[in-house]
């Protein structure tokens, strides 16, 4: 290969490696820069099936609750989460690519909700700036961890006593996951109790809304 043809190839691995952080590509799974992620997020189909406000609501938020949304993407939950713990409470909207930090902050813009806060996180590590969290909110993230225990009892180290982890995701053992044909990216409401209990939490309550995913809520034992 000569030079010219070497720095073609090697100029979009650069930049993704920028995108990234420069963090190994192996840390988040199925990874794409937030620019092409948007795209998936919000499309029409998408959003009509996540059932926001229910989902929402069936986590049982109050006003003045301090929320982590895990891997908040363009911040599609965002506002309805900081509707729900208003006036007084909080969203952390975390993410561990910069990009979608400033269209979070448009989203609370437009709607304007002042109580909505981007985070930028790691891979290992949501670096949440406080550790009273009433509610770490996981929504389609989980399967994206590649070292899922370990990230979520760090996660669960952010929590306040009695404090919640909500974990809505595809089931692998259910028809219709988009991640069927890969296997890193599947998991099972088992393996998440497993991964619980081994950070401190227990089973709280199991939701039941959706053909292909499960929903379950658990909180921090004392």
């Amino acid at each position: 290969m000569n030079g010219s043809a070497s720095t073609r190839l090697l100029a979009p691995l650069a930049a993704f490696a920028l995108t990234a952080g420069a963090f190994p590509l192996s840390a988040q799974l199925g990874s794409r820069p937030a620019e092409q992620w948007a795209i998936t997020l919000e499309s029409g189909r998408r959003m009509e099936a996540l059932e926001i406000n229910q989902v929402v609501s069936e986590i049982g938020l109050h006003p003045g609750d301090m929320v982590a949304e895990i891997g908040a993407g363009t911040g599609i939950f965002s506002v309805a989460l900081a509707r729900a713990v208003s006036p007084g409470g909080r969203v952390l909207a975390e993410e561990i690519d910069e990009g979608f930090l400033p269209m979070i902050a448009d989203k609370a813009a437009q709607a304007n909700m002042t109580n909505i806060q981007p985070v930028l996180g790691k891979f290992e590590d949501p670096k949440l700036p406080r550790g009273d969290i009433d509610v770490a909110f996981f929504h389609d993230v989980l399967h994206h961890i590649a070292d899922r225990g370990p990230y979520l009892q760090r996660t669960a180290s952010y929590l306040k006593p009695g404090g919640r982890i909500v974990v809505v995701d595809y089931d692998k053992n259910l028809p219709g996951n988009p991640h069927a044909n890969q296997p890193e990216m599947l998991i099972s409401p088992e393996e998440v109790d497993g991964w619980m209990q081994a950070a401190g939490l227990r089973l709280t309550r199991r939701v039941e809304m959706f053909q292909d995913k499960f929903y379950v809520i658990y909180a921090k034992q004392d």
